[in-house]
């Protein structure tokens, strides 16, 4: 079994004077790829369960011919990993359901920062009533004097700027979930830089509930769950307010998504135009973000509290479409379009403090594939030259890259997730076996160009 990455959110950023003297290959320059449209589902014969009751369609793994062996494996891994519940979908019709320990279809648990992408959705609405527009500033509903800014710079963040995490405020303060003026400190201006901040985020359910002149709560049942019996509440928690509710709910907002926010026949979001955007990458630094969505099959990432670009799709192991919609401790929906595929995971932190999300999300997809006999397997979404970087991953002590075409003449380096070198070697090469057990990157300089990967050391 892997060993686990911890991460948190409060990590402190690498602010780009930082990176530049760092990185001795330069910085990588992050090119803007747009999110391949799906073809829309609303046509064809997805199953939506009532919107009340237990009722809910299954259909075997064994009638859509995958490999039923491998679902013991996949439950034995989820289980490891402190999973509370598991719920797959295809078309709609629940393949798979399993919960752990004492938890059961009836539990509630939290959706952590999962639920940003339901407040996501539901700004789409409130645009679509009229109540807003993304490109109005964030001040016309919070009020002048909401940030530590200048009334210059604060008047320059716009709502666009809260769904994409581009606001320009610092990430890097001692709260960095504090919503206070006084924590709300300008490092750059607004769209110039996106960093993953909770504290802007957050005050979105203050701009809903100005926008609406009703609570987040109240909005969110009166326009989503009663079309979709999508049940839960945010429950505020110091500075946050987090999403809470039973597993179904979570998979019911999966399908929600997975036909393009229509429910049956019943169009809860209204604004194609808003769910592409929302679905496409927003910002020119982090092409794997949308508003409040995180997006599969671009060419490269950043992750919270970091300031530098990973070269390669979010999940490499996963189809190139996924949306994803994901939360501290592995809270995760999963969201394959051309696979007509939703997973949903709920629980605690996987062992030893965890995967990052991204990463746990990659390893469920691995035995996802293997379920499914390859049926899901990806079409050619990973860039040639981030495939098997490592070639195996964890390192114990010789971290050795693939060889694959393009690369000679090459220089390895590592460092610390807070951006500090700590060894290099040239060739294909180099021996770890010094550093402590957890999570490093990987750079790979090759003449003029770098790649990028993180590992884990056991």
């Amino acid at each position: 079994m892997n060993p686990m990455l911890s991460f948190k959110y409060t990590v402190f950023f690498m602010k780009s004077s930082k990176m530049a003297s760092s990185f001795l290959c330069g910085l990588l320059v992050l090119t803007g790829i747009s999110f391949p449209a799906t073809e829309s589902l609303r046509a064809q014969s997805l199953y939506f369960p009532p919107l009340t009751g237990d009722e809910w369609q299954t259909v075997s793994p064994a009638s859509l011919g995958w490999c039923v062996e491998e679902t013991d494996s996949l439950y034995q891994f989820l289980e490891t990993e402190n999973s509370k519940a598991f719920i797959l979908l295809k078309d709609g019709k629940i393949v798979l359901e399993k919960y752990f320990g004492s938890f059961t279809a009836d539990s509630i648990w939290y959706w952590a920062s999962a639920g940003k992408s339901l407040t996501g959705f539901t700004t789409g609405i409130a645009q679509r009533e009229g109540f807003l527009s993304i490109e109005d500033t964030s001040s016309h509903y919070l009020g002048q004097g909401w940030t530590a800014c200048t009334a210059a710079f604060e008047d320059n963040i716009q709502i666009r700027n809260q769904l994409s995490m581009t606001t320009g405020l610092n990430d890097a303060v001692a709260e960095p979930d504090c919503t206070l003026d006084s924590c709300l400190e300008c490092v750059a201006a607004a769209g110039e830089r996106w960093a993953y901040h909770n504290a802007p985020y957050t005050l979105m359910d203050q701009v809903i509930s100005a926008a609406t002149g009703m609570s987040l709560n109240s909005y969110i049942n009166s326009r989503i769950r009663v079309h979709t019996g999508i049940t839960g509440l945010f429950i505020p928690s110091g500075y946050n307010n987090t999403f809470y509710s039973r597993p179904r709910s979570m998979a019911r907002f999966g399908l929600l998504i997975l036909n393009k926010g229509v429910w049956d026949q019943t169009d809860v979001l209204g604004d194609s135009a808003y769910f592409s955007a929302m679905t496409s990458t927003s910002n020119p630094f982090n092409a794997s973000y949308g508003y409040l969505w995180w997006l599969n099959g671009k060419s490269s990432f950043m992750l919270p509290g970091l300031q530098f670009v990973f070269q390669g799709p979010l999940f490499p192991d996963a189809p190139s479409d996924v949306l994803a919609a994901l939360g501290k401790n592995g809270q995760i929906i999963n969201v394959a379009p051309a696979a007509r595929l939703v997973f949903i995971r709920m629980g605690n932190a996987p062992q030893e403090g965890g995967l990052i999300t991204p990463l746990f999300s990659n390893e469920i997809w691995k035995h996802l594939n293997k379920l499914m006999c390859g049926a899901a397997a990806i079409q050619d979404n990973q860039p040639d030259k981030t495939a098997n970087l490592i070639h195996e991953n964890p390192v114990t002590k010789l971290l050795k890259i693939s060889a694959f075409r393009g690369l000679a003449d090459v220089t390895l380096e590592i460092y610390d997730l807070g951006g500090s070198r700590l060894m290099s070697a040239s060739g294909n090469e180099i021996n770890v076996e010094s550093l402590a057990p957890g999570a490093y990157l990987l750079s790979l300089c090759n003449n003029d160009q770098q790649y990028r990967q993180v590992f884990i050391k056991q």
